[in-house]
């Protein structure tokens, strides 16, 4: 795709109210053209070898064929880069799990009662955006992640200071990059705090599903909630996460500020924090995404003295985040996702910076 030309995008949704929701949702960016929609499956295949967009969305509820199924199908034949727009109930959501695991590239929530996808515009654009820059790939079962990958080997209990922390951020291919990472770290750790761009109702269900593959407990995060070692808390998705001094510790702090960077939860909110309550006792990791969120909070983070790591772009989705943290210095190591967990731990193992 030249640098000029507009990002072309296929909508397939069975709903007539939400194709033209989203169409005029996009039309309002100068840079996406909407190239045309599709009802269905069997329309979008056609429509998709006639036109090659450069991005389709997606509906997961759709007749003849359901929208998992056909992207299944789409990534062993004919990959294209695909966004689930979906409404997420909790049913709704493990299909959206599903579709990411299949080969999406990120889901988006169908807005509720409360607000329109018009309202949406902004977010659904920058998804879209995201979505044209991202390395497209075949998905495989050969290829995906293992279902239960090895963690390293535990590490005894009291190796760390209590005011230890590891703090996450990640985007557009960024649940996939957890499902690889957080399984391959050993129990024993410091507590781990994850910010990943996510519509509401995904993220519980992301954190089950990793809890069920990890050595450690990993869970949503609640107001209140206590950072302690073997413990990964997840940002819920619609807020941002935040840590406030507790003792000898953290607890979670989580609030629906105004999006930063169009998004809500926010790294920069959590790296901010932890920049000015743990500093050098915190070791953060930026992975794959778009955009600039998480590089100006490692720059805090990096001037306290912590430890900083960010996602090489050979193995990034998309390049945005960690490339951002990099331009601007504040990355102590830049490492591909296969050496990420070995990363962290040498990074915990290294003195506090003072």
């Amino acid at each position: 795709m030249t640098a000029n030309r507009k990002i072309r995008v296929l909508i397939v949704d069975d709903s007539a109210v939400a194709r033209r929701a989203i169409r005029e949702a996009l039309s309002r960016d100068p840079e996406i053209e909407v190239v045309d929609v599709a009802c269905d499956a069997y329309v979008a295949r056609e429509k998709i070898l006639a036109l090659d967009p450069d991005v389709i969305t997606l509906d997961l509820e759709m007749p003849r064929m359901d929208g998992l199924t056909f992207l299944r199908i789409l990534n062993q034949h004919h990959p294209v880069r695909t966004i689930v727009v979906s409404s997420l109930t909790p049913q709704g959501s493990a299909k959206a799990m599903e579709a990411l695991e299949a080969g999406a590239l990120d889901v988006l929530a169908k807005p509720n009662g409360r607000q329109t996808l018009g309202d949406m515009a902004d977010q659904l654009a920058c998804r879209v955006k995201a979505a044209a820059r991202a390395r497209l790939q075949p998905h495989s079962p050969e290829t995906s992640p293992a279902p239960s990958p090895p963690a390293l080997q535990a590490i005894p209990p009291g190796e760390f200071s209590a005011r230890r922390i590891i703090v996450i951020g990640a985007s557009t291919g960024g649940v996939e990059a957890l499902r690889f990472l957080l399984p391959r770290l050993p129990g024993g750790l410091p507590p781990i705090a994850v910010v990943q761009h996510i519509p509401p109702n995904f993220s519980r269900l992301m954190a089950e599903r990793l809890n069920d593959l990890c050595p450690f407990e990993v869970r949503e995060a609640v107001e209140g909630d206590t950072f302690r070692p073997g413990l990964c808390l997840v940002a819920p998705g619609d807020f941002h996460l935040a840590l406030v001094p507790f003792g000898h510790s953290y607890r979670a702090r989580l609030t629906q500020s105004p999006p930063v960077h169009h998004c809500r939860p926010a790294v920069d909110v959590l790296f901010r924090s932890a920049a000015e309550h743990a500093g050098a006792q915190a070791v953060a990791v930026l992975l794959t995404g778009m955009g600039v969120d998480g590089a100006r909070g490692m720059q805090a983070l990096r001037t306290t003295g912590a430890r900083t790591l960010a996602e090489h772009e050979d193995s990034c989705v998309v390049y945005g985040m960690p490339q951002a943290a990099i331009k601007l210095g504040v990355a102590d190591e830049v490492v591909p996702l296969q050496k990420m967990p070995q990363a962290i731990l040498q990074a915990l193992s290294q003195p506090v910076r003072t």
